[in-house]
C-alpha cells in the first residue's frame, strides 16, 4: 500500500497534523480558480509551440561561436523567437545581460537622452532603479548626472493608475512614460494588460510619439497577452525570472520597436556594432528550452502564490493580491507585521529548499537597496525568483514577498514550511 503524503510529511518532513489539515482545507477551496490557471497556461504552451516551429528552431541553434561571435545562428535565432513571441519588431537576448535592473538600464540609457524627461506612470519604481535614476544616491551615470529629468505619478488610492495626472505631466519634453508592471517591494496590485493598455492609450493621446517602455519582469505568460500586444513600445525582463522557465543559467531581454532596440544594442555594445557581436557562451540550449518551458512553470509558480494567499488570508494576515483576484504577476506580498515573523517565514522558505536547506537567512545590507533585505533561496540558478524564494525589507509594516516554485508542490511546501517555522518560533498559534 501506498504511504499517504499526509504520514509522509509528518514522519519525515516534522510538519504538524494541524498545519497539514488547514492546507487540504485550503487546497479544497481554491480548486476551481486553478483549473483557470491551467487555461491560460495551455494557450500560451501551444503559442510559444508555434513561434519555435515558424522560427524553425533546429539543433544546430544549440552551438556557439567564438571571439566575437558573428554570425552565431543561435542568438540570431532566439532573438527572433522572442521578437514573434512578444509580437515585437525585433528583440536582444543575451546571457551578458546581468539582470532584470541591467535590462532596463539598457533601456533606460540607450533610448533617452539630455534634456530628455521620463515619467514613471506607476509611482516609485523599484528599489535598484532610484539609483539609475539618481532619486536615490549620488553614483556616476545616473540619468540624472546626464540632465535627464524624471516625473512620477503616484497611485490613487484606490489603487489604479492616475490617468488624469499622467496626461496633465506629458510635456514636449517628455520623451518616455514608464511602467512597472510587477508590484515590486510595494503593497499594490500588479498592473493588468488592461491596466497597461490605458496608459498607453492615455499617453499616446497627448503625445503620439511618446515612448511606452514596461518592466515586465515576474510578468510574462500570466495572460494571453503581453504588454506589447497592447501598444508598448519597448519591454524588458529577466531570463532568470518567468521566461527563463527555471532552465536558464543567466541573461536578461529587451524587446520592442526596431529602431528602439538598435538604438539600445549600440548602449549595450557600442555604437556601430550593435548586435552583431556578443557570444552566447554555449546557453542557447537552456535559453530555448528553458522559453519553451516557462509556460508550464509560470503556471506552477502561480498556483503556488494563489495557495499561499489563501492560507495566509485564512490565519488572518492581510494579503495581496488575495486568492481569487486576477494576477498580473507571480508575487504574493503577505503583511506579518515584525521583524520576527519576517525572519522566521524567510527561515522555513529556506528550510524547504533543494539546495541549501541548513543556511539560515538573515537581513544585510544588500547593494541596490536603502533598507536591509532578508533573502530565501535555495535555488539550482543563483538568484532565481522562478524558482521558490522570498525576501522582504526589514522595515514596517514588515511585508515578505513570496514567489516562484518549478513545481505546485514544492510553491506549496515552501507556504506550509514557512508557517511551520513560525509557529515553532512563538509567532503564531494554531
Amino acid at each position: 500500500m501506498l504511504q499517504s503524503t499526509k504520514d509522509y510529511l509528518m514522519e519525515h518532513m516534522n510538519i504538524s497534523e494541524k498545519v497539514l489539515d488547514l492546507s487540504n482545507e485550503v487546497e479544497n477551496e481554491i480548486k476551481d480558480r486553478l483549473k483557470e490557471i491551467d487555461k491560460i497556461r495551455e494557450f500560451n504552451q501551444y503559442k510559444v509551440l508555434k513561434v519555435f516551429q515558424e522560427c524553425r528552431v533546429s539543433d544546430t541553434h544549440f552551438q556557439w561561436n567564438t571571439g566575437y561571435g558573428y554570425n552565431d545562428m543561435g542568438r540570431e535565432t532566439i532573438e527572433k523567437v522572442f521578437a514573434k513571441l512578444f509580437n515585437c519588431e525585433d528583440a536582444i537576448v543575451r546571457p551578458t545581460i546581468v539582470n532584470g535592473t541591467h535590462a532596463l538600464t539598457l533601456c533606460l540609457t540607450g533610448i533617452l537622452r539630455p534634456g530628455d524627461e521620463i515619467i514613471s506612470a506607476t509611482g516609485k519604481p523599484y528599489d535598484t532603479l532610484e539609483e539609475v535614476i539618481g532619486i536615490r544616491g549620488e553614483y556616476g551615470g545616473s540619468l540624472k548626472e546626464f540632465g535627464i529629468t524624471y516625473e512620477q505619478v503616484d497611485f490613487k488610492k484606490d489603487g489604479n493608475v492616475d490617468i488624469e495626472k499622467l496626461k496633465s505631466l506629458i510635456s514636449e519634453k517628455t520623451k518616455m512614460v514608464y511602467i512597472q508592471r510587477s508590484t515590486g517591494y510595494d503593497w499594490r496590485k500588479a498592473l493588468t494588460i488592461s491596466d497597461i493598455e490605458e496608459v498607453v492609450k492615455a499617453a499616446k493621446e497627448i503625445k503620439p510619439d511618446v515612448v511606452c517602455m514596461v518592466d515586465n519582469c515576474y510578468g510574462e505568460f500570466l495572460d494571453t497577452k503581453e504588454p506589447t500586444d497592447v501598444g508598448v513600445d519597448v519591454m524588458a525582463g529577466s531570463l532568470i525570472k518567468n521566461p527563463g522557465g527555471g532552465l536558464a543559467l543567466t541573461g536578461g531581454y529587451i524587446v520592442g520597436r526596431e529602431d528602439l532596440i538598435e538604438t539600445i544594442s549600440y548602449r549595450m555594445t557600442s555604437p556601430g556594432i550593435g548586435k552583431e557581436c556578443g557570444l552566447t557562451f554555449g546557453m542557447t540550449r537552456s535559453m530555448f528550452q528553458g522559453l519553451f518551458m516557462a509556460p508550464h512553470v509560470v503556471s506552477e509558480a502561480i498556483k503556488g502564490a494563489i495557495f499561499c494567499s489563501k492560507l495566509y488570508d485564512k490565519l488572518g494576515y492581510e494579503v495581496s493580491p488575495t486568492w481569487d483576484e486576477n494576477r498580473s504577476d507571480i508575487i504574493q506580498a503577505i503583511k506579518l507585521g515584525s521583524e520576527k515573523a519576517v525572519v522566521a517565514f524567510c527561515e522555513g522558505v529556506q528550510g524547504a529548499a533543494p539546495v541549501d536547506s541548513f543556511v539560515k537567512p538573515e537581513p544585510w545590507e544588500m547593494p541596490g537597496y536603502e533598507s536591509p533585505v532578508i533573502m530565501a533561496a535555495g535555488a539550482f540558478v543563483q538568484g532565481s525568483s522562478i524558482e521558490l524564494s522570498a525576501d522582504a525589507p526589514i522595515k514596517e509594516p514588515y511585508i515578505v514577498y513570496f514567489q516562484g516554485g518549478l513545481t505546485y508542490e514544492h510553491s506549496k511546501f515552501g507556504a506550509i514550511k514557512a508557517l511551520s517555522t513560525m509557529k515553532e518560533q512563538g509567532c503564531i498559534e494554531l
